[in-house]
């Protein structure tokens, strides 16, 4: 994948691995556009950083996220590569009744919001010049962690939907890309953090995005990052020929 030259939309560019991203990308000389539901970071981020355009944009509501993609469309029509980043992980007991309004928030917006986007955008990236969908999904999709059941089923859904997504999208000029992150220092988890933690812990934001940077410019479709890389399952031997 060629990392210079386009113009990219990245959800949730204001913290974490997509602020990172934000700024490895322009430093390479893509346009970039982020997206994020407080209108705060957005700000923080744009003085940070004068050439990223900045849209309000809460991905779990549909409506929201229509009209961001009409607005990419509309001022941005170069737009060719787009980077489904936006997630939450939250901690969920099973074998109890649980807030079904978190199961539902967690859901849309690490699998929903992304299924939407592709549809979404799938018309503006085709037969441009680079186009591609990167998609993070993560180690945890793979191997999951049972006190946090919803957010690792929507990361093996996010796998799944590559693999999919990719099938779909070859003969329109877009490469599908998975990136597979694995325990992150960033905000991820953060509702759930005690008042004494200050941080995810885990790899570096600077060093994964490095390294993710690094399997997208090798063109690797599908990576794990780090410790990931290990938590990855066989890949799917029977795809190709499920789907022949």
């Amino acid at each position: 994948m060629k990392l210079t030259g386009n113009t990219i939309v990245i959800t949730g560019g204001t913290s974490g691995i997509g602020r990172e991203l934000v700024g490895r990308l322009l430093e390479r000389g893509n346009a970039v556009i982020t997206c994020g539901r407080r209108k705060d970071r957005l700000d923080e981020l744009k003085a940070a950083h004068p050439a990223l355009s900045t849209y309000v944009c809460d991905v779990t509501d549909e409506n929201q996220r229509k009209e961001f993609a009409a607005r990419v469309a509309s001022a941005h029509p170069a737009a060719n590569v787009l980077v489904n980043n936006a997630g939450i992980q939250l901690k969920m007991e099973l074998t109890r009744p649980a807030d079904l309004a978190a199961v539902r928030r967690e859901v849309e917006t690490n699998l929903i919001a992304p299924v939407h986007f592709a549809m979404l955008f799938t018309p503006l990236l085709a037969k441009k010049d680079g186009a591609a969908i990167v998609n993070i999904s993560s180690g945890l999709a793979f191997s999951p962690i049972a006190f946090m059941p919803i957010y690792c089923a929507t990361k093996a859904a996010i796998h799944s939907l590559s693999l999919s997504l990719r099938r779909q999208t070859r003969d329109m000029g877009i490469k599908v890309y998975e990136i597979a992150p694995p325990s992150v220092d960033s905000e991820l988890g953060h509702e759930r953090w005690t008042k004494e933690q200050t941080s995810h812990g885990g790899m570096p934001v600077a060093e994964f995005v490095k390294g993710m940077l690094a399997a997208l410019e090798a063109d690797i479709a599908e990576t794990g990052i780090g410790q990931a890389e290990g938590m990855r399952e066989k890949r799917e031997a029977l795809f190709d020929a499920m789907n022949h």
